[in-house]
């Protein structure tokens, strides 16, 4: 960096031994105040003021309507010199996450604002990639449904701004069950209905994949379990109220109110038992309503759905969506958080939920004219209201891992529900190392 001249001493009124010492002082304090300004190791600091064009990266628009497109179209129209261009990525997550880790690692400023699936959240901000919002980069959640502000929320710090939300809802045969169960004993007491039907009482995704470790989590956090501290590191799922939720699981899957097949279904499958008339109750995402209300299924006009069941009430859903967060290596922050607050406003909003992307503002779930597009949306917000995060940890993979492969484990009989949890807890202990 420049050092600044010294003038301001005249060597024929100062002693040149007073002169050369009073030099080195001013120097070296210049040299100290420029260098503790330069914030050259924390990205964070940096370009906080930056104004001009950026980036948003997201993962393929699959919405009819093209949401994302509209959003960044409408931002534009009104932001003439701070235009943002959209870079689509593919629709496969995998690609999507190991696009984004590879543009962090290398600390390039391409992408400005990036959406991130709800789990990679925390391990963004632990590593230092996205910029926290407080201080001058607080933005108003006032307005957001809370679970999704705890997605986005690492170590007690917001860190990106919740885009849209999803959670799981609870699909029942109405014409055999006139009122949705709210609890899983009130559930599990009605698959004789099932039996009389010649069909599967409950079915959800419970092959070994990351579905699993969404059902299980499901089960454990509707009796009071957790996984993880606040840290996002200490594991907490060693209690009697996981054990309680994994084990209402296990032994519906044991004595056939889950059919022995759905140890392998994901969403396509469990799906298409329900809407063949296969299954009398099936945990789904809100995407599967179009399909089960589709002219070619068997239970069109024959299905309702209501918020997961829990112990004792409304359950637990594990939240889906997407977070959108500022790059740390952004050069242009002052126009990224701008638009991280229009993403949350209530004209954006209104475009994510018109896309059937579940908004995260609640204001979206009493909209007449959403509700009549979309009839689940009351049943939605009840579920998302009630819904936890996943896993908050910055080793989310492994965690989830440890999640999957023991509540499998308990699942096909090779492990107790005890050994699973207690198989869980040391996987999640290790899951940093």
């Amino acid at each position: 960096m420049a050092l600044k001249k010294v003038t301001s001493l005249r060597s024929s009124l100062v002693p040149r031994a007073a002169l050369a010492a009073a030099s080195v002082a001013l120097l070296t304090a210049t040299f100290t105040s420029a260098c503790s300004s330069d914030n050259s190791g924390n990205p964070s600091s940096q370009n906080l003021t930056g104004r001009g064009p950026i980036t948003y990266v997201e993962g393929k628009d699959t919405t009819e309507t093209g949401a994302v497109k509209q959003l960044i179209e409408r931002w534009n129209a009104s932001h003439p010199d701070e235009q943002v261009t959209f870079k689509e990525q593919s629709n496969d997550a995998s690609q999507q996450y190991d696009d984004l880790v590879e543009h962090m690692r290398s600390k390039q400023s391409t992408y400005d604002v990036v959406a991130l699936d709800v789990p990679w959240t925390a391990e963004f901000a632990a590593k230092g990639w996205i910029q926290p919002l407080k201080d001058t980069f607080s933005i108003d959640t006032s307005a957001l449904l809370s679970p999704t502000v705890a997605s986005a929320t690492y170590n007690n710090t917001l860190y990106a701004a919740p885009r849209n939300t999803n959670g799981g809802l609870l699909f029942y045969r109405k014409d055999l069950v006139p009122n949705p169960p709210k609890t899983w004993s009130e559930m599990l007491a009605q698959c004789p209905i099932a039996k009389q039907n010649n069909m599967g009482c409950y079915a959800g995704q419970l092959a070994p994949y990351e579905g699993l470790t969404v059902n299980a989590a499901e089960a454990i956090n509707a009796y009071g379990g957790t996984f993880v501290g606040a840290d996002g590191k200490t594991p907490t799922v060693n209690t009697p109220q996981a054990r309680a939720g994994l084990k209402v699981l296990v032994d519906a899957y044991r004595n056939g109110d889950i059919p022995k097949e759905a140890i392998t279904f994901k969403e396509p499958e469990s799906a298409n038992a329900f809407n063949t008339g296969k299954l009398l109750f099936m945990r789904n995402w809100p995407s599967t309503f179009g399909d089960a209300g589709a002219e070619s299924s068997s239970v069109k006009d024959k299905f309702g759905v209501a918020p997961l069941p829990g112990e004792n009430g409304v359950g637990a859903s594990t939240l889906g969506g997407y977070n959108a967060a500022i790059s740390a290596f952004s050069k242009n922050k002052a126009t990224a958080l701008d638009f991280l607050r229009y993403l949350i406003s209530e004209d954006a909003q209104h475009i994510v939920a018109a896309g059937a992307l579940p908004s995260v503002r609640a204001s979206m779930y009493d909209d007449p004219a959403l509700i009549a597009k979309m009839p689940y949306l009351p049943a939605l917000k009840d579920s998302i209201a009630n819904a936890v995060p996943r896993p908050v940890t910055p080793f989310y993979p492994a965690v989830s891992k440890a999640i999957q492969d023991n509540a499998y484990a308990a699942l096909n009989g090779t492990k107790s529900v005890d050994d699973a949890i207690n198989g869980m807890q040391k996987g999640i202990e290790t899951a940093g190392s």
